[in-house]
């Protein structure tokens, strides 16, 4: 919309009250700003109705600006961003992503996407693998550093402003949560995949500015690949079961054609560590896939 001289245009967020409550979004985009990270502006606010007036960073998504030549440079800022956010932002009064959050996020996983979409009707020893494995996951996130996490840093929420600096979006369900959480989600995408050699390199860039930078991730990379695995795996669980539930409960179809993308991710962690050796059966399960006999992990 048009509004004086100084603005080409703004954006208008209609939030219905008895839906969703702008205050998380307002006091999280000032936790960011005051972090200098690009958020947009908020010029107007109408709690009682659900109104924001906020300054508008156009319409070039970095998922749609992204290609393998100019790659290495906007996830250079990515990395810029995130570290920003981790280091600088406040995590006051923000929830906790705490074992019960993890837990019901990947129950989404066997309830919507195994049962629902596949159709699967699980036994009783593999409802009591996968439990195992869910303690794993949980274990593994809550004995990470906890910094702010954004919660859905990904392509699709990162805007290319016409300044060419990266400006952040839909940040309102942030957490205190663990230090990989976001770097997994940006580089492994639900929605643009990359080589995992590629992946392993844009992650040691993260790694290696963070360091300098005195985050407090773990000194040796190995150690923090592997909780980026784990936790990417924990992701990639709950976006399965998300993406079905989309589809199959909100009628939106649109989810589906991603899923192939994050189910190779969650299978190719889950074949390489011995922990998670029975998701692997129960996925083989799910697709008709006969592995050779003796078939080691």
């Amino acid at each position: 919309m048009a509004h004086e001289k100084n603005h080409a245009s703004l954006i208008v967020m209609d939030a219905p009250v008895d839906q969703e409550d702008v205050r998380p979004f307002l006091k999280i985009a000032k936790q960011l700003a005051n972090a200098q990270v690009l958020v947009p502006q908020i010029y107007a606010e109408n709690l009682k109705e659900g109104f924001l007036l906020l300054s508008d960073f156009g319409n070039q998504t970095l998922l749609g600006q992204i290609l393998p030549e100019n790659a290495d440079q906007l996830y250079r800022e990515v990395n810029t961003v995130l570290i920003a956010m981790q280091k600088n932002t406040s995590v006051e009064n923000l929830p906790i992503y705490d074992d019960t959050l993890l837990r019901k996020e990947m129950a989404l996983f066997p309830q919507w996407y195994l049962g629902t979409h596949l159709g699967l009707e699980m036994s009783d020893t593999e409802k009591n693998d996968l439990e195992s494995i869910f303690n794993q996951l949980v274990g593994n996130a809550v004995s990470q550093t906890q910094v702010f996490t954004h919660r859905d840093f990904h392509s699709r929420n990162l805007m290319v402003t016409p300044t060419n600096t990266l400006g952040v979006l839909d940040f309102q369900d942030a957490v205190l949560g663990p230090i990989t959480y976001d770097v997994v989600s940006m580089y492994r995408d639900a929605y643009i995949g990359w080589e995992e050699e590629q992946q392993m390199d844009w992650v040691v860039r993260y790694w290696e500015m963070a360091k300098k930078q005195g985050l407090p991730v773990p000194h040796d990379f190995g150690d923090f690949y592997r909780n980026f695995e784990w936790m990417g795996l924990q992701r990639h669980l709950k976006v399965l079961g998300i993406f079905a539930r989309l589809f199959y409960r909100d009628g939106k179809n649109g989810y589906l054609k991603d899923l192939p993308l994050v189910l190779n991710y969650a299978q190719k962690v889950a074949e390489r560590y011995t922990a998670f050796k029975p998701l692997v059966r129960i996925f083989d399960r799910a697709q008709h896939i006969q592995r050779p006999t003796g078939f080691t992990f």
